[in-house]
């Protein structure tokens, strides 16, 4: 990926001379347009730190997590991390897509970050705002440093993407599981090549995503598949959902979990707006499915439930975890059906003795050598 014809965009004040930056990003370096990323800005920063403990009280399977870019390429109407961009005054919509920060030092600060005497080397999670493998990883090549500190802290990673760069890393994440747990997820929720280009057009297609997948599998790593978004009246009907877990059995999937669409504030009003353009017919529908919250009633999430039940059996993943296998008649709250991750995806605990468990941490005078 070439970055040659990148242009620097700065801002001059009235007499012509240097103005501050136009946003008041924090250790902004600074920021570039390219015609190969056409419509899209890249705001580089330097980050004083990288390790984010997830908040007390959330349902997620791993309390730390790395995000080294913030904004992503891949414009997925149904994001649920978009409002996270108003957060650095950007807006959840178009600017999400295409005002992306990067935090050009993640790896080398991340790798200070993790030899510090009081890391306890629990699991950190990569994707689990905006995708690590979007298209601009290709230039800026951050996650290779990323794996690399966390392996070589003897730290457990897990990595969720839409992208199929990560299979450029394949070598390095297999020497990655030699020295610690590894869990690797891929999100596919669809299998119609031309739904997938219109409401996630910046991914990699369906098929690309199958064979990366299969790629995972024959490299011998794990690989589960997060199917969400499910979308009420796009892709939940049993032609749909036949179609998806046959090809994910045939790709070779560990494990799949699947739920229905989430409409978070900031995803939400976007999302409808894109219904309401393209599919005017189900903008009542989904207005009344939703209420005025973030989760498609519960009625309808029970439905789903069993549907996938069935087409997991049916494809041979009967096995793997996800919320379609739980009561929800004992689930009040929804969160609970979120923080099921599929078998392959998150860090099998290691056992004591086995390659992937890291002798005793260095003190800190071996460090120094």
């Amino acid at each position: 990926m070439r970055w040659e014809a990148q242009t620097l965009v700065t801002a001059q004040d009235a007499t012509g001379g240097a103005a501050p930056a136009l946003l008041p990003l924090a250790g902004l370096v600074r920021t570039v347009t390219t015609p190969e990323f056409a419509g899209i800005t890249f705001h580089e920063v330097t980050a004083k730190s990288v390790l984010n403990r997830v908040p007390a009280g959330s349902k997620m399977p791993f309390e730390w997590t790395v995000n080294p870019y913030r904004g992503c390429s891949h414009a997925c109407v149904y994001c649920f991390a978009r409002k996270s961009h108003t957060y650095l005054d950007f807006d959840a919509g178009m600017d999400f897509d295409s005002q992306v920060v990067v935090k050009v030092n993640a790896a080398e600060i991340l790798r200070k970050e993790v030899n510090k005497a009081s890391w306890t080397r629990q699991q950190v999670a990569l994707g689990t705002n905006t995708d690590p493998y979007q298209r601009a990883e290709g230039r800026y090549r951050l996650m290779p440093g990323i794996i690399a500190a966390l392996a070589d802290s003897g730290t457990p990673l897990s990595i969720l993407t839409k992208g199929t760069l990560l299979s450029r890393d394949i070598p390095l994440l297999k020497s990655a599981a030699t020295q610690v747990p590894v869990g690797l997820g891929i999100s596919l929720a669809m299998t119609d090549e031309a739904l997938s280009e219109a409401i996630e057009p910046g991914t990699p297609g369906p098929r690309a995503r199958l064979r990366l997948v299969t790629r995972l599998r024959e490299a011998g790593l794990p690989c589960g598949v997060m199917a969400m978004p499910i979308l009420p009246w796009l892709s939940d009907s049993d032609e749909a959902l036949d179609a998806l877990f046959g090809s994910l059995a045939a790709a070779g999937a560990t494990g799949v979990t699947a739920g229905a669409l989430y409409l978070k504030p900031g995803t939400r009003e976007w999302f409808m707006k894109w219904i309401a353009a393209h599919h005017p017919e189900l903008a009542g529908r989904y207005r009344r499915l939703y209420g005025t919250g973030s989760y498609a009633s519960k009625e309808y999430r029970t439905w789903l439930a069993a549907k996938v039940r069935y087409f997991k059996a049916r494809h041979g993943f009967s096995h793997s975890s996800g919320f379609s296998h739980r009561d929800l008649d004992n689930v009040e709250d929804p969160r609970e059906e979120e923080a099921q991750y599929p078998a392959g995806s998150i860090p099998a605990p290691a056992r004591e003795g086995s390659a992937n468990v890291p002798a005793s941490r260095p003190s800190a005078q071996d460090a120094l050598f």
